[in-house]
């Protein structure tokens, strides 16, 4: 997945004309703490909602105000976790999205990244979790789908985990059936440390709700 296909239509970026009452109206509404400023398809930077709430007349235009502003982006052939990656380096809540002319195309919004990350990682997928601790000489994900599969089942999603100073790894299995215990019986028979189960049969701990709840409170 690439930025130009994450970019979100429905926020449009502000003018330096905009006075600052509307750009923080603006935040409200998309819930959000940072927006673009753009002239025609110039991009000038991200402004901060904390910066914004610091000026005592709001209807002043944000252009006519000696204001910092923010200049990160991507462009529109970056890959997500590069995208990942520029959220999670500058806690931002919109990443611009440009051209190689340095046109403003549109804006990646964290609620976007949060809503593919929930379908790469088959978040609302019927299924059980496992988690395992391998040695990172063993991480053969092929090996492990083969004692998935050889249970009449499937890897939904899986990612790895790394630690600071261990050969230690974690990896995280979704797959596609609730009934574990003879996949996990087989990875212990292959020496894999099981290190935690999480099967939605077991009990209801209300963990579909608040993701629902969670999502619809960000309007994805």
């Amino acid at each position: 997945m690439f930025a130009s296909e994450l970019i979100s239509n429905s926020i449009t970026p502000l003018k330096t004309s905009d006075s600052v009452q509307k750009s923080l109206e603006r935040m409200t509404e998309f819930k959000l703490y940072h927006l673009p400023i753009v002239n025609e398809s110039h991009f000038l930077g991200l402004i901060a909602e904390e910066d914004l709430i610091e000026v005592k007349d709001t209807q002043q235009a944000i252009g006519a105000i000696s204001l910092p502003l923010l200049n990160p982006f991507v462009y529109e052939d970056a890959h997500v976790y590069d995208i990942i990656r520029v959220f999670n380096q500058l806690n931002l809540s919109i990443v611009p999205v440009l051209d190689y002319k340095k046109n403003y195309l549109g804006l990646v919004s964290i609620n976007n990244i949060i809503a593919y990350t929930s379908e790469i990682y088959a978040v609302k997928e019927y299924g059980g979790i496992i988690v395992l601790e391998i040695s990172n000489r063993n991480n053969s994900l092929s090996h492990m789908a083969q004692i998935v599969e050889a249970d009449n089942a499937q890897i939904l999603s899986s990612y790895v985990q790394s630690f600071p100073d261990s050969t230690k790894l974690e990896v995280t299995l979704k797959i596609n059936k609730t009934e574990l215990s003879g996949i996990i019986a087989s990875f212990e028979r292959y020496n894999y440390q099981v290190k935690a189960v999480f099967n939605t049969t077991l009990s209801d701990d209300g963990t579909e709700d608040r993701y629902n709840s969670f999502m619809n409170y960000l309007n994805v």
